[in-house]
């Protein structure tokens, strides 16, 4: 071999070995490999002897290659004669039982949700959305809060700024449905609600509610207590009960709070405080001045509309005697569902 062949076989040989090493799928195709290129008789020893045919200062700098490239390829080699130990080490017995798989379920708030969703439904209601963070006028104005009405106070809502609130129920919803649509209007609205409520057995800052809506030509409070009645007994059966409250609201107008019956059946706990009632929410006829501000005609069409805390409805369904308990996120409350 003479002095410009050496020169290129040195310099094509590492593209070599690698491709050769590649293609080395078993132990026999490494040692193969390795004896080719490192072995007494192989293709590094051989051209090591070629060197004698080299002037000594060419003889210097290629002797210096050849070594580092041996040492490389002794490298690799002995590196990837590992890699299959270390496979095998962590190699899966398919003959062994799997691990066990926790497998995760809906959160009862979202549980209980779907069933109100799905208990609405069948009743023709269909599903609306909104922001959670709200401007004043959906919030209060379009529902017909005056600009002194407590609930606009700073201890009772939350505000990102002056015109923007934390929603604190899902009523926006309806003011948007409508100024969307003409009559009928016959819709639900689940989402997130926020106040200042100190957390204690029945209230929290951060909660769930469904509003729902009815509007249309000869809608009455008797199709609101129907509604209110077939809900409650479609989710807790025939036995439960309900109860209507005279209140106020100024976006309805006759306004009631309407009851369920606690599973205590009226013998004492903390969720009733003894009384055998659970307040859900209130509910009455759309107030016409509501009914105005969407452009709707208050002489000629007529609705109502309620809401419902869900995690009440969780506590009825689940007896839970603390609200607290849904947000605490302790696995041994939550596997019980």
């Amino acid at each position: 071999m003479n002095h410009t062949d050496l020169k290129t076989r040195v310099k094509t040989l590492e593209e070599e070995f690698k491709w050769a090493l590649d293609s080395a799928e078993d132990e026999a195709g490494l040692e193969a490999v390795r004896i080719r290129y490192l072995g007494r008789k192989g293709i590094i020893g051989d051209l090591f002897k070629s060197l004698a045919s080299l002037p000594a200062e060419e003889k210097r700098r290629i002797g210096q290659e050849l070594n580092r490239i041996k040492h490389t390829f002794q490298s690799a080699v002995t590196s990837k004669k590992k890699t299959p130990e270390k496979r095998a080490a962590t190699r899966i017995d398919l003959t062994l039982p799997g691990d066990p798989v926790e497998i995760g379920t809906y959160h009862p708030i979202t549980t209980v949700l779907r069933k109100i969703v799905d208990a609405f439904h069948r009743m023709g209601f269909t599903v609306a959305q909104g922001p959670e963070v709200e401007t004043d006028y959906y919030n209060f104005e379009a529902l017909n809060f005056p600009k002194d009405h407590p609930a606009r106070d700073t201890q009772d809502t939350l505000y990102v700024e002056d015109e923007f609130v934390l929603r604190t129920h899902t009523s926006p919803v309806q003011v948007r449905v409508m100024e969307s649509q003409q009559p009928p209007v016959r819709i639900i609205a689940p989402g997130r609600c926020f106040r200042r409520d100190t957390p204690d057995a029945t209230h929290s800052p951060f909660f769930h509610q469904v509003e729902g809506l009815c509007v249309d030509e000869g809608v009455t409070f008797a199709d609101l207590k129907g509604v209110i009645l077939n809900f409650a007994r479609s989710l807790f059966g025939s036995s439960m009960e309900i109860r209507f409250r005279p209140s106020f609201f100024p976006f309805t107008e006759p306004s009631a709070e309407y009851d369920f019956s606690c599973f205590c059946k009226g013998k004492g706990c903390k969720t009733c405080k003894g009384t055998g009632w659970i307040e859900i929410s209130g509910a009455g006829m759309v107030n016409p001045k509501v009914l105005e501000n969407v452009g709707y005609d208050s002489e000629k069409i007529t609705g109502y509309a309620f809401g419902m805390g869900v995690e009440r409805i969780a506590m009825l369904m689940y007896e839970v005697q603390d609200i607290r308990s849904f947000y605490e996120n302790d696995v041994r409350f939550l596997r019980q569902f």
